[in-house]
């Protein structure tokens, strides 16, 4: 271990070189490589903490190839977001781009009142441009702050946080709700492709309205609900919401972990990532690399158009059709601030699926379908000032 200044440690955390650092509520490692968030320790200070991110068990070295980040852990920012097999502009991005895969750089550290802070930059070499990723902590707070500035870049591209959820083992033991959404979809290519040893369980190309009645393959009421996971084992499928960009509130997801007890949140701008992908692995890719390994749960909030990548998103394509953006326009002279935030509660027993937020000046209180009612103490201003207001 390596201090800087006593404030950031430098650590070997599941073959990743990873900084460190930490408050009185919150202990969070990023990766060097693709500055993947994991693992992020909330309640670190009590008997019980909370580890809500996945770590892959793909150990291979990192590289400038193949499918996917083989860091692949926690929240990575993605830019562009998506597969990018295709050329766009003469431009060639690795999977999910440069920000997921390549060497970042710390730039600061620093501990002022309440807030501890890192800021890691990383300069794409396939686009010109720079982004600056600030991840805040807060004292008495079981949340992560993220801040991603984007300087340059110019042109079309797509863009998502990637946040990937471990997974209990019992079925249908994490808990999905969001605020409403307005239009939602199957992938509308075959996302698993049984010629590799992948299969999917839902329909392609399907339009729906509520996550517990997805059109699927098979007609069990089961086998449609995509509220709940892990269901479905052998099987690895995707869809994709889009919430109304009109509104004066962050739009939210919730994972309800009903065997650890805890609710996972995320807080987004509607208007900067509309999208949100759920990735819904359970073992469903069987040849390499993924050899049967993943089972996970990716809530990605975006602007994209599912996986495809810049070339497929920034054409007209079915989404766009509907009257939604599938990929931004960033300009040189315009830099634009993507703010995240990512945090833990503890629940009741009989706590189930979250049915609203509630948006108090010192935090959000989410309700659960039964009426229990649970308190975070976060600064969800941030979302759209990308600063912290009095709590």
């Amino acid at each position: 271990m390596l201090d800087l200044d006593g404030l950031v440690a430098v650590r070997d955390i599941d073959a990743q070189r990873s900084w460190v650092f930490r408050n009185d509520a919150v202990e969070l490692a990023v990766t060097h490589r693709g500055a993947h968030m994991a693992p992020v320790t909330f309640y670190s200070n009590e008997e019980e903490p909370i580890r809500p991110y996945y770590i892959s068990p793909l150990r291979a070295a990192a590289s400038s190839e193949g499918d996917h980040p083989e860091v692949f852990r926690g929240d990575f920012f993605c830019l562009p977001y998506g597969s990018n097999h295709a050329p766009y502009n003469g431009e060639r991005h690795p999977s999910h781009g440069e920000t997921a895969r390549s060497l970042w750089s710390l730039v600061g550290e620093n501990r002022d009142q309440s807030e501890t802070r890192i800021t890691l930059e990383i300069r794409p070499k396939v686009r010109p441009g720079k982004v600056i990723r600030k991840l805040s902590l807060i004292d008495g707070q079981n949340a992560v702050y993220d801040s991603t500035i984007i300087e340059g870049f110019a042109g079309k591209s797509t863009m998502a946080h990637h946040a990937v959820l471990a997974v209990p083992k019992a079925e249908r033991t994490l808990l999905i709700s969001s605020s409403p959404f307005v239009f939602g979809m199957t992938c509308p290519y075959p996302f698993s492709d049984p010629a590799k040893g992948e299969y999917q369980a839902l329909e392609v190309n399907a339009r729906f309205k509520d996550l517990s009645s997805v059109p699927a393959r098979t007609q069990t009421a089961a086998g449609k609900d995509c509220s709940a996971f892990p269901t479905r084992p052998g099987y690895s499928d995707l869809l994709q919401t889009w919430s109304d960009p009109i509104g004066y509130e962050p739009a939210w997801v919730t994972a309800v972990n009903t065997e650890e007890r805890f609710l996972w949140f995320a807080l987004k701008d509607p208007k900067v990532l509309p999208g949100r992908v759920l990735w819904m692995e359970n073992r469903g890719r069987h040849g390499v690399p993924w050899n049967d390994r993943i089972n996970c749960l990716g809530i990605e909030d975006g602007c994209m158009f599912f996986d495809a990548g810049i070339a497929a998103s920034c054409a007209p394509n079915a989404v766009t059709q509907a009257g939604f953006p599938t990929c931004h326009e960033f300009r040189n002279d315009a830099p634009l601030a993507v703010n995240y935030v990512q945090g833990v509660m503890r629940v009741p027993e009989d706590f189930g699926y979250v049915r609203r937020a509630k948006f108090e000046s010192d935090g959000v209180r989410f309700v659960s379908e039964e009426g229990h009612g649970v308190f975070a103490r976060v600064n969800h201003r941030f979302i759209f000032s990308g600063s912290f207001g009095a709590t």
